[in-house]
């Protein structure tokens, strides 16, 4: 017989919001700050101590290209506010030709760049304080308070112990659809292979950077698991990881550090040294909501009515997408609402939407289309598309792409630049 323990909790309500968004990522950050632009009352609930998940404390620093890779600018709106933001007050990888606006016809490098990781957390922090967004810190959202469809509250747990939040609208941005999973709503599971990065300097590097000038030059990376994004050569012992359950992202981390420590072992310990681990589990694909639309790769270079932005492919050139809202949403549940990782996709188009940019831009649209739902008094599945595609392309979001910048051969792309980790 399985043994079981029966909680009963009698909790005080802490605090009521317009708009709570779990999960302090790029996606919650965006959602939550377009949010209170429309003048909503929102808390924004981040498990760890740090803003930008997966880009900051993931070490995932990377603005993956926000370009065509023809010269044009596909992703803006608060995707280019946050680029902006990651790079004020550190280093930048941006190629010269895009340092003063889009190159045109002719670019030879694409829209990218890379970002110190702990400075954009700070900047982040001061961002989201200055925009008026309230923030609860080393906080989980652990449970929905669900009547049906409808999300009540949740209860968060904490240094306080178990407190209760309500609010008329919720986002989950937990990059792993914990919110909207607790809450009932249908998800699908992804897979993980086994990849673990970190940041660290050598001699060599620190010499590097005393030459360029440049403190980016003095960092390089280290390495766990080394399995690229179409998992070559992942090991035959190794699991693909869901990245959903507690064991296995502790097995994830076990066998990363082993294999990390393996690999440093013959080095000079005098001459290098790790400074920079990740704080989050690294997975790319976790668990997504099982939308009302689910983006596929064959949508390249389709329209769609619904549009909330037109992104593209950060791998190769040419190809462009459009978000459908319903990529965000599930009918029946009238208060909830997903963006970033966690949004409606499937094989390489999950991929193409879960990235630092896109996420960005979903998460924008989340937050304005919460605000919308509650000026309107209608379900988060029911409001106007057309006034909220007005509204985010009065904030400089691209919602559909130009047909001109469609290839005549859609068969033949090219591929970018090798950028990395992503």
């Amino acid at each position: 017989m399985n043994k079981t323990l029966k909680l009963t909790d009698e909790l005080e309500l802490k605090g009521s919001y317009d708009i709570i968004v779990a999960g302090g990522g790029v996606a919650g950050v965006a959602a939550a700050v377009s949010a209170k632009r429309q003048s909503k009352k929102v808390l924004l609930i981040e498990k760890s101590l740090s803003f930008g998940g997966l880009a900051t404390i993931g070490l995932i620093n990377l603005f993956v290209p926000m370009c065509n890779g023809r010269g044009v600018q596909i992703i803006k709106g608060m995707a280019e506010e946050l680029l902006r933001l990651s790079i004020k007050y550190g280093f930048d990888t941006i190629p010269e030709e895009w340092k003063n606006g889009e190159p045109g016809p002719g670019a030879k490098t694409r829209y990218v760049t890379r970002f110190s990781a702990p400075i954009f957390t700070i900047a982040l922090t001061n961002y989201i304080q200055e925009e008026g967004v309230c923030v609860l810190f080393d906080s989980v959202v652990s449970k929905p308070i669900m009547d049906g469809g409808h999300c009540q509250g949740v209860v968060v747990e904490n240094k306080s112990g178990r407190e209760y939040y309500e609010a008329k609208m919720f986002i989950d941005t937990t990059g792993d659809a914990d919110l909207i999973y607790r809450a009932g709503i249908p998800c699908v599971d992804g897979k993980n292979y086994f990849t673990y990065l970190m940041y660290g300097i050598t001699m060599n590097t620190l010499k590097k950077a005393l030459e360029t000038g440049n403190i980016n030059d003095a960092y390089t990376g280290f390495a766990g698991g080394g399995i690229d994004l179409y998992g070559h050569n992942q090991p035959s012992g190794v699991p693909l990881y869901r990245g959903t359950t507690a064991q296995e992202v502790t097995d994830y981390i076990k066998r990363n550090h082993k294999v990390a420590l393996e690999r440093i072992a013959s080095q000079d310990r005098t001459k290098r040294d790790i400074t920079h681990m990740p704080a989050m589990p690294q997975f790319r694909t976790t668990r997504r909501i099982n939308g009302n639309y689910t983006l596929k790769n064959e949508d390249v270079y389709k329209h769609f009515d619904d549009s909330i932005g037109a992104i593209c492919d950060f791998e190769l050139k040419d190809r462009l997408f459009e978000m459908p809202y319903g990529t965000l949403v599930k009918d029946g549940f009238d208060n909830l609402i997903t963006a970033g990782r966690s949004t409606s996709g499937e094989g390489y188009a999950w991929d193409v939407m879960r990235v630092i940019p896109p996420a960005i831009i979903s998460g924008q649209a989340a937050g304005e289309a919460a605000a919308l739902a509650i000026e309107t008094g209608k379900s988060i599945t029911d409001i106007d598309i057309k006034t909220l595609q007005d509204r985010l392309a009065g904030v400089n979001v691209m919602i559909h792409f130009d047909d001109a910048l469609i290839p005549q051969d859609t068969e033949k792309t090219e591929k970018g630049e090798d950028i990395g980790h992503i």
